[in-house]
């Protein structure tokens, strides 16, 4: 609402429907909206369907089928002239400002006009203050006809990345409302736009404007940026444009326009040293021209105010002051004396921008931010004197203002500006009154009051100001103020904010197809929600997430198999498993059987080198028994394998090998290829070629018949030992058995008995022998030759102490052909159990002697 002049602006008007209109008086400064219904918009985004609600957070769903949005139509000449009228910067209160001459810029003209009207793009490259926007608007107008979608004027301002220019773009020239396309969506559709587009304020450059080029090769680019801009890379084959200064007749001339009047000697050798020390810049001399008028009006050099009479009601007094030319310093930066000169409101105005980074609220907002009802028309004040320049649909400080000012005090209450200015901005944006599209307008202005406000001011505009962006489509602002409010929000302690926050912020990051944001962002929006057991917000977020969940399983089956890399030619057939060959370094003599079979290729767990002949006979029975389950493999060569024998330096060469599966398709989902290269299941190995006819290698029993006859006969000596230790001790009779429970065994032999200290520890067995099986009771086993008696374990602990055990007594056999020694022992059924010698069990009480 225009408070000064009393009408409705533009873009502010009531939203229709059965929603009362909202009142004209303002709030106060500060509440979160206007009280009336929430605003919540719907929007198509890409395959998405998309409801910006700002209570509970956005809620997005896959569109339903049938509902998809048709191809949108371009916009007919009618259409594209109002929209590029509403582009403009806003009609300002007051008198008409006056019309600046392009001056000295004809050939500039001329060759941008020839260059655009051959397809060609063009960068306009000059310093601030130049000119460059105005040579644009006379370019705009002579190349009106000569591309099919009109002339299209665009702003750089702020954009690092070529997305928001494609949808400015997009939404210029096409017919959509409520639509932002999805990036292939986007990206064919700008590829058939053939229009001239001028793009004022340039920042970007290098591989982003190369990007923005091939998006759309049907366009002719006008860039005009300054020389500190990235520049384009070699092969985007743009066009170099350089806007210098003004001469010193083309400066006196738009001096001598600015001040309406001629200029006297001492003013033109004034503005011939300020040619030379402002580079001949046009900014100068337009602010130049506004240093002259207001020193006439301080001297009163104007006839007419000399004959009329002094006013009642005029704050300067009508005395005559001689004011002097401004020095040259005062020319080359006049931002400090032009602002001493403007009325109060223009100097609230300016405090205002230089709190807010150079940008100037719109002229309807400076009478509650400045507390004047006539501040609005400071904005025209100011434009005149130089001071802003026209950026887009706003205003700004002009280029080296907010400098000059800072260091003169502007910027001493740039926190309590931006305060004030982050409240107000809080209650509009929020207000029924006003549409998206209005907020959209004054982005800049409200990032910026963002920026500078404190965390509680910052979380209130952060909230009210996302929904208004996202229903504008100007995402780039709402990604921005959503990363603010979270960070100003954490700052303040407001879980259920940062929680909003977040939401959007994931839902922002599934519109635009970036699932792993979208992921971490909704869950922690889930998690703090549950935190404070939001139950509807936690719904939303978890409904969102399931979107996700359903990209990803999307997005995998739909992608490309993986291709896994063929053998080397010549390479071994591939096997399950990695593969050991023992290639021969030089050709030897023919070895043993043994030794050939000892050196034969095997499966080498953990890819370990294969043993030598020589100490594959020294290796352990539990080795010789795992050498049974090895898989054997071919040799690489069998022919040559016969001819030539493997010597015992053996070179091991390890052969990858790629898992080979019977599917019979070709697998199109990510999971079949990882099923086919890390099956769960083991597949049996295939089937082998035939081997050459070889020596057999020695059978595994055989060795294990000789090493076992070794152990007989070591335990054979260690009895010999023990008896003809027994013999030598004294005559001493063994303790009485007991008729319960006794393990002393009887012996039976009419030999003399020889009894064992109880002391001594018993023969160990070899480390490789197996263990012999144990008989069961009741059953008989018969001895082994060759065999030593081995200990079986007892079904139960015993409770006899260790060192109380009986001796065992040891009879040998009195005849030859019986060399093994018998033991006798005594078993009966008790609690505690009895260590029993290898031979046989028999039922309690009866004694058995075993071999």
């Amino acid at each position: 609402m225009d408070r000064t002049q009393g009408r409705t602006e533009q873009h502010e008007q009531p939203t229709g429907g059965s929603a009362p209109a909202a009142p004209t008086a303002p709030a106060t400064p500060g509440t979160p909206a206007a009280a009336g219904p929430a605003r919540v918009v719907s929007l198509t985004a890409g395959g998405f369907a998309l409801t910006v609600n700002p209570v509970d957070g956005s809620e997005i769903e896959p569109l339903r089928p049938g509902t998809e949005p048709a191809r949108p139509a371009k916009r007919d000449p009618a259409a594209r002239a109002s929209r590029t009228a509403a582009a403009r910067p806003p009609v300002l209160p007051g008198p008409a400002a006056l019309v600046r001459p392009l001056h000295a810029r004809e050939e500039e003209r001329e060759r941008l006009v020839r260059l655009l009207g051959r397809g060609r793009s063009v960068r306009l490259t000059g310093p601030s203050g130049s000119g460059r926007s105005a040579l644009l608007d006379a370019v705009a107008d002579r190349c009106a006809g000569l591309a099919p979608d009109g002339v299209v004027r665009l702003s750089g301002f702020g954009q690092q990345q070529p997305g928001e220019l494609l949808h400015a773009l997009y939404a210029t020239v096409y017919e959509v409302e409520r639509e932002r396309p999805g990036r292939v969506e986007l990206l064919a559709r700008v590829r058939e736009i053939g229009a001239v587009v001028l793009l004022d304020d340039l920042e970007m450059g290098g591989a982003a404007l190369d990007e923005l080029m091939r998006a759309t090769p049907e366009c002719a680019y006008l860039l005009a940026a300054t020389p500190d801009t990235r520049a384009p890379s070699d092969d985007s084959h743009i066009e170099e444009v350089f806007l210098g200064g003004l001469g010193k007749a083309d400066c006196l001339e738009l001096l001598e326009a600015g001040v309406g009047r001629p200029l006297t000697d001492e003013e033109s050798a004034w503005a011939g040293d300020l040619r030379f020390a402002s580079e001949g810049l046009p900014l100068r001399f337009v602010q130049a021209a506004a240093l002259l008028r207001q020193r006439d009006e301080l001297n009163h050099s104007d006839e007419d105010d000399e004959e009329e009479e002094p006013g009642v009601f005029e704050e300067r007094p009508r005395d005559a002051v001689h004011v002097p030319l401004p020095t040259l310093a005062e020319g080359a930066a006049p931002a400090e004396l032009l602002a001493s000169r403007v009325s109060e409101s223009a100097r609230a105005a300016l405090r205002i921008a230089c709190a807010l980074g150079g940008e100037l609220p719109h002229h309807a907002h400076l009478p509650a931010l400045v507390g004047d009802t006539h501040a609005d028309t400071a904005v025209a004040e100011l434009l005149a004197c130089g001071l802003l320049t026209p950026v887009g649909t706003r205003y700004r400080l002009a280029a080296g203002v907010a400098r000059q000012l800072e260091e003169v005090g502007y910027g001493d209450t740039a926190s309590e500006e931006a305060r004030t200015a982050a409240r107000h901005y809080a209650w509009w944006t929020g207000h029924a009154s006003v549409v998206p599209e209005r907020v959209a307008a004054e982005a800049d202005a409200v990032l910026a009051a963002l920026a500078g406000a404190d965390v509680v001011a910052a979380v209130l505009l952060a909230r009210t100001a996302a929904p208004a962006f996202a229903a504008s489509l100007h995402w780039e602002a709402w990604e921005r103020v959503l990363r603010s409010g979270a960070e100003a929000a954490r700052k303040a302690g407001e879980v259920a904010e940062q929680a909003y926050f977040h939401h959007e912020l994931g839902v922002l990051a599934l519109c635009e197809e970036r699932l792993d944001r979208a992921r971490a962002e909704l869950e922690t929006s889930i998690g703090l929600r549950g935190a404070l057991a939001d139950k509807r917000g936690t719904v939303a977020g978890r409904r969102a997430l399931a979107l996700v969940v359903d990209r990803e399983t999307a997005g995998a089956a739909v992608s490309p198999p993986l291709r896994l890399e063929a053998p080397a030619p010549g390479a071994p057939a591939a096997a399950p498993e990695a593969v050991t060959v023992a290639t021969p370094t030089t050709p030897t003599t023919p070895t043993a059987p043994a030794e050939r079979g000892a050196a034969a290729p095997r499966v080498a767990p953990s890819g370990s080198s294969a043993s030598s002949a020589s100490s594959a006979s020294s290796v352990p029975d539990s080795r010789a028994a795992s050498e049974a389950s090895t898989t054997r493999v071919p040799p690489v060569a069998p022919a040559a394998a016969a001819a030539v024998p493997v010597s015992a330096e053996a070179v091991t060469r390890m052969t990858p090998v790629v898992p080979v599966t019977a599917r019979s398709e070709t697998p199109t989902t990510l999971s079949e290829v990882f099923e086919d290269a890390f099956p769960l299941d083991p597949k049996p190995a295939p089937p082998t070629a035939p081997r050459p006819a070889a020596a057999p290698a020695p059978a595994p029993g055989r060795r294990r018949l000789v090493l076992l006859a070794g152990a007989g006969a070591l335990a054979v000596v260690a009895l010999g030992t023990v008896v003809s230790l027994a013999l030598s001790s004294s005559d001493s009779e063994p303790p009485a058995q007991e008729p319960a429970v006794t393990s002393t065994p009887t012996v039976t032999a009419p030999d003399p008995t020889v009894a064992n200290s109880g002391n001594d520890p018993a023969p160990e067995p070899p480390v490789s022998a197996p263990p012999a099986a144990t008989p069961e009771p009741g059953q008989s086993a018969a001895p082994t030759p060759g065999r030593s008696p081995v200990r079986t374990p007892s079904r139960r602990p015993s409770s006899t102490p260790p060192n109380s055990a009986p001796p065992t007594a040891v009879s040998p056999s009195p005849t030859g052909a019986q060399p093994t020694p018998t033991v006798t022992e005594t078993v009966t059924p008790s609690p505690s159990a009895t260590t029993t010698q290898t031979g046989t069990t028999t039922p309690a009480g009866s004694p058995v002697t075993g071999g």
